[in-house]
C-alpha cells in the first residue's frame, strides 16, 4: 500500500533525502521501518532520516525508542529539543491543544528540514486521518478537503509527503502490536477527550459495520474530484 501511494503520486524520486517525521507513536515508527525496507529495494537511491522533536511534555522518554531505531533498523535518530509544551499549555486555558501545539511542531521542523538540506518530509498520517479530515472540513467547515498526499507548504521550501495515504489504521496497529515497537505516549493532545477527530472516528467505524469498503472507496472518492 505503501509502494501503491508512492508511485501513484510520485513521492519520492532518485537523489531524495527524506525526513521522517516520527513522534514516538505507532503510525510514524511502522512509516519508518517500512520505508527503511523499501528504500533498500528499491531501484532508484534515496535515503532516510528519522527526526522526532522534543516537546518537553511530561512522560516523554526517548531511549528506549532511539534504541529500537538504531538496533533494529540501522538508523541515527535526531532528536530536536523545544519547549512548546509550557507554551501551549499556557495559551490555551479552555479548548484543544492540537491546533497550537501542530502549527508549532509543524514550524520548527519545516525550519530543521532546510537547515538540513532535506527534500522530502514524510508524515505518518494514514487513510483513517484523511477521511476523518475530510468529514471535518464537511461538516464542520463547509468544504470538500483533506490532506494532500503530496504537498508543497505555502513558503515553498518544503514538500511534504503521507506515503500511507491507503493504509487503514487497524494494520498499522496490528503491525505495531506485532513488532513489539516501543511507542513513547502523547501526554498534551492525547489526554484530552471528546474532540471533533474522536468523532469522526467512531461515525465512520459505525458505518464500516454495514459498509465494510467504506474506507477504500472514500479514499477513492477523494483521487476521483
Amino acid at each position: 500500500k505503501i509502494v501503491e501511494g508512492m508511485a501513484q503520486y510520485s513521492m519520492i524520486g532518485d537523489g531524495d533525502r527524506v525526513m521522517v517525521c516520527v513522534s514516538g507513536g505507532k503510525d510514524s515508527s511502522v512509516l519508518l521501518s517500512l520505508l527503511t525496507e523499501i528504500q533498500r529495494k528499491a531501484p532508484y537511491h534515496f535515503s532516510v532520516h528519522p527526526v522526532i522533536l522534543d516537546q518537553k511534555q511530561p512522560g516523554f522518554y526517548v531511549e528506549a525508542f532511539r534504541q529500537w531505531i538504531e538496533k533494529d533498523l540501522g538508523l541515527t535518530l535526531t532528536v530536536l529539543e523545544r519547549d512548546t509544551y509550557s507554551v501551549v499549555t499556557e495559551k490555551i486555558k479552555d479548548g484543544t491543544y492540537c491546533s497550537l501545539c501542530s502549527r508549532l511542531r509543524r514550524g520548527i521542523l519545516y525550519d530543521h528540514a532546510v537547515e538540513m538540506g532535506y527534500t522530502k518530509m514524510a508524515l505518518g498520517h494514514h487513510r483513517d486521518d484523511l477521511l476523518q479530515t475530510l468529514l471535518l472540513n464537511l461538516f464542520y467547515t463547509g468544504k470538500l478537503a483533506s490532506m494532500p498526499p503530496k504537498l508543497r507548504s505555502d513558503d515553498g521550501r518544503n514538500v511534504l509527503i503521507r506515503p500511507m495515504v491507503f493504509v487503514a489504521e487497524k494494520d498499522l496497529s496490528a503491525l505495531s502490536e506485532s513488532w513489539q515497537i516501543p511507542i513513547i505516549p502523547c501526554n498534551l493532545c492525547g489526554s484530552q477527550q471528546g474532540l471533533k477527530r474522536q468523532k469522526m472516528k467512531e461515525l465512520i467505524k459505525t458505518l464500516e459495520k454495514d459498509i465494510p469498503m467504506i474506507g477504500p472507496s472514500m479514499i477513492g472518492a477523494l483521487g476521483n474530484v
